[in-house]
């Protein structure tokens, strides 16, 4: 099993290509079972989830092709579905799976999904999923770890009234996706806002859906008796250039991070300048950054978009190991997700838990260890504190950086970090 070795003590300097967003390219992916014309899809990171969700896919009789130049691009033909089910061999490693729920019971009138798996982050519920299927018309039942969903006499969902009790962006996009081919209007309220979202939105109506409100958490889908193919961008990952900013604030470092939507990191930007990060903005795809001497702390709450995201709570506390003061830093998406917190301490940093929040004193020199990864953020966290610590730093189980990040010891090595992948 790979892991990371890691000399901490380099100080970042260079500049940073961004790759596509791996949490728009997956339900970018599931849309293309909504049509029988090929979907070609650009600015795709390569990533295990993507490899994952190619082979899920392909499973459903969908050509998956990806041409030699450029590397990023993918084009997906489901001509015919002729399995609508997501086996759990193939979704045990990956919850975004669950995607393919609504665009498979749009079409086929029928699906049937494993409960997906993925970070071991708490509890990220598929009834929200289920309970707006059903609001949509669908019957619903489980059994033996599948979800089953099936229009009312095997035709097409009717449409409805879907009324999130908590927002979720899978959730919001799978009823897009569900609503897109219903029979009648399906109106979606409490939608999610991430910027993920409305990028779906933006490749499905160019494939002809007919959807209003993008970019609000009330949505309109009146459904359409067959969608077509296109051609779609995927938007940067806010996350991965989040996660960059970091890198170049909390070793003193220089860093120009491109290709980056600096309007999706408004919530981040502020807090990385509350602690003393100097960030400039030379023009609309590009961020520089430049750590302070000292860095301050600064308490961080995580909220759905446009507040501060909670994929990017993990790196945040790795910089307020480093800042002077208490960081208080509170998690209210998912309920488990300060695991990493307990590998930080082991490396000397003073972190104490109370629930879902965090109390984080420093500035702390941290020591190079051994430590684990428990999640794809929490991976990328333990990687930022590596290249502040004194000595040698080994990360297991970074198949989850894999997961969201496209060679990130590759880019970080151009950077000047002293970072190797090791067996």
């Amino acid at each position: 099993m790979d892991r990371f070795r890691i000399e901490g003590g380099s100080r970042l300097q260079g500049a940073v290509h961004i790759s596509g967003a791996k949490n728009s390219a997956l339900p970018a992916m599931a849309a293309a079972l909504l049509t029988r014309e090929p979907v070609h899809l650009k600015n795709i990171p390569r990533v295990r989830d993507i490899i994952t969700m190619g082979r899920l896919l392909a499973h459903m009789n969908a050509r998956v092709e990806t041409p030699e130049l450029p590397p990023t691009d993918l084009t997906i033909q489901a001509e015919t579905v002729s399995d609508a089910e997501a086996p759990y061999d193939l979704v045990r490693t990956m919850r975004a799976s669950i995607l393919t729920l609504g665009p498979l019971v749009g079409r086929s009138g029928y699906a049937r999904v494993s409960l997906p798996g993925g970070c071991a982050i708490g509890a990220r519920p598929v009834d929200l999923h289920l309970k707006a299927l059903q609001q949509m018309g669908a019957e619903i039942s489980t059994e033996h770890g599948y979800l089953a969903a099936k229009a009312p006499g095997g035709g097409r969902l009717p449409g409805g009234n879907v009324v999130f009790d908590k927002i979720t962006v899978t959730g919001t996009e799978n009823i897009l996706m569900a609503a897109a081919l219903a029979a009648g209007e399906t109106r979606i309220e409490n939608a999610a806002l991430e910027p993920e979202v409305t990028d779906l939105i933006e490749l499905l109506t160019n494939m002809g859906a007919r959807i209003e409100g993008a970019g609000t958490s009330s949505l309109r889908v009146r459904g359409v008796d067959a969608l077509g193919g296109a051609t779609h961008t995927i938007i940067p990952d806010r996350i991965e250039a989040g996660t960059f900013l970091v890198a170049g604030a909390i070793t003193g470092g220089a860093v120009e991070v491109l290709d980056c939507a600096p309007q999706h990191l408004t919530s981040l930007l502020a807090k990385l300048r509350e602690t003393g990060v100097d960030i400039q903005q030379p023009d609309e795809r590009t961020l520089r950054v430049c750590g302070p001497r000292k860095l301050a702390a600064a308490d961080v709450r995580t909220e759905e978009y446009p507040g501060f995201a909670t994929d990017m709570q993990a790196q945040f506390m790795a910089l307020a190991t480093q800042a002077e003061g208490a960081s208080v830093i509170t998690e209210t998406i998912f309920e488990n997700r300060f695991m990493h917190a307990s590998e930080m301490v082991r490396m000397g940093a003073n972190i104490s838990i109370d629930g879902r929040t965090a109390i984080v004193h420093g500035p702390t020199p941290l020591q190079g260890s051994g430590v684990i990864a428990s999640d794809l953020r929490a991976s990328a966290s333990l990687v930022l504190a590596a290249l502040v610590a004194q000595g040698e730093t080994f990360v297991d189980r970074v198949y989850h950086i894999d997961r969201g990040y496209e060679r990130i010891e590759e880019k970080l090595t151009r950077l000047g970090a002293r970072i190797e992948r090791v067996s």
